[in-house]
């Protein structure tokens, strides 16, 4: 039943960011387009910065079914609210036909494809059968969908797009960068969690420390973003990023929970440095007619890089720590000096026999995630690296974060 809940609100909340972006493009002229963009932008980026605080302090103090059900006196003020504002813009233009085909096979390759990233690591990847018929599913769904929508007239997922240079490669772009955050996203409270020993809350809050710059700077990009070229901030935004995952990849286990916050303040600088710049860019070259279609299509696929991201984000982290157990047990031997003084320390508290190994089998395998964890920061700041250097391969139109849609 949770599942199936948790499908029904990814189907209800999926057009959200789209359709409101949009309307923001459709509503502001060209030259406020930035500011409102960046005010979008803020309430985009706010949901994975506070929501683990959120998250964090409703688990430790009340009970899991909570993070669903303060969600209903949220839905229901929007509703009202989108009622009430909403409803003459409802009845402009006129909807063409439903692609129901392209949907169908849509909703079937990529349901396969998340199913068998969420269920690979625990099911033993390919060795499982189940994971077998999913990506079985998953590969012949998304082919016919290809197929069906490069004949299709009003298709659900439209190719087309992608003759345009910078549409594609701003969506690859940010899709790739979305994925890297997301995998980061999902490491970074987990091992505070379970390596450093950090309550949800505290895990949430230090999350959170990405947001308070993210949110001034929301403000500043959108400003004064029309006297760049977008690929200079959005690059600024990247080389940002690939600082501050260098620096969280020197992490250790002896960091205070003011050190391991540190870094995301400054990382809050480059978040809105590249992702409203990029959006704009995204968009710079599509006419006004095409707009909804692109801003559905970029954000689908962002939202779906997000998606595999964290799916994978586990699989990855453990399969590290693993390799990290193995190298780092080998050299904890009888015949090692820092294993005996090991040792010599917990006979002194008392511990021996089978605590003992347990203790020493605790802290190879603390230390492995912690090598692991890193490797993960490493990971995210070479590919932001790589998308920095992606960004120049974009032809933006100049002044694009101002004019873009004309």
């Amino acid at each position: 039943m949770l599942v199936i809940c948790r499908a029904l609100q990814g189907l209800c909340s999926g057009p959200m960011v789209p359709l409101s972006q949009t309307i923001l493009l459709r509503t502001f002229p060209p030259d406020k387009r930035t500011i409102a963009l960046a005010l979008w932008a803020m309430t985009v980026l706010l949901a994975p910065i506070f929501g683990p605080v959120v998250g964090g302090w409703i688990v430790d103090n009340f009970s899991w079914p909570w993070i669903f059900l303060i969600n209903l006196p949220i839905g229901l003020f929007s509703f009202a609210v989108c009622t009430a504002m909403l409803r003459p813009d409802a009845q402009r233009g006129t909807a063409g036909p439903i692609d129901v085909p392209g949907i169908v096979l849509l909703v079937i390759g990529v349901g396969s494809l998340q199913a068998m990233l969420d269920l690979g690591h625990d099911r033993g990847w390919f060795g499982s059968p189940l994971i077998v018929t999913l990506a079985v599913v998953a590969g012949l769904a998304i082919v016919s969908l290809l197929i069906w929508e490069a004949g299709e007239a009003h298709p659900v997922v439209d190719l087309s797009l992608f003759r345009d240079r910078t549409f594609s490669f701003c969506v690859l772009i940010i899709s790739l960068g979305m994925m890297s955050f997301s995998v980061v996203g999902v490491v970074f409270p987990l091992w505070m969690q379970a390596v450093m020993g950090y309550n949800a809350f505290h895990a949430g809050l230090a999350t959170a420390s990405l947001g308070v710059l993210a949110l001034v700077f929301s403000i500043l990009v959108g400003l004064h973003a029309h006297r760049f070229d977008a690929r200079v901030l959005a690059t600024f935004g990247f080389l940002v990023f690939a600082a501050v995952l260098a620096w969280d990849a020197h992490f250790t286990l002896k960091m205070t929970f003011a050190q391991i916050a540190a870094p995301g303040l400054i990382q809050g600088i480059g978040l809105p440095c590249f992702f409203i710049p990029l959006t704009a860019a995204t968009l710079s070259r599509i006419p006004d007619d095409r707009l909804a279609a692109a801003s559905s299509l970029s954000n689908f696929l962002r939202t779906l890089s997000a998606a595999f991201g964290t799916a994978m984000s586990v699989t990855l982290w453990d399969n590290r720590a693993t390799y990290h157990y193995d190298v780092v047990s080998q050299s904890v031997t009888h015949a090692s000096a820092n294993t005996q003084r090991f040792v010599h320390t917990l006979n002194a508290m008392g511990v021996d026999g089978v605590r003992e190994l347990t203790t020493l089998h605790q802290v190879v395998m603390q230390q492995a995630y912690m090598m692991a964890t890193n490797d993960m920061f490493w990971m995210a700041s070479m590919t932001c690296l790589a998308l920095a250097a992606m960004m120049w391969l974009t032809r933006p139109k100049r002044g694009a974060a101002a004019s873009f849609g004309h």
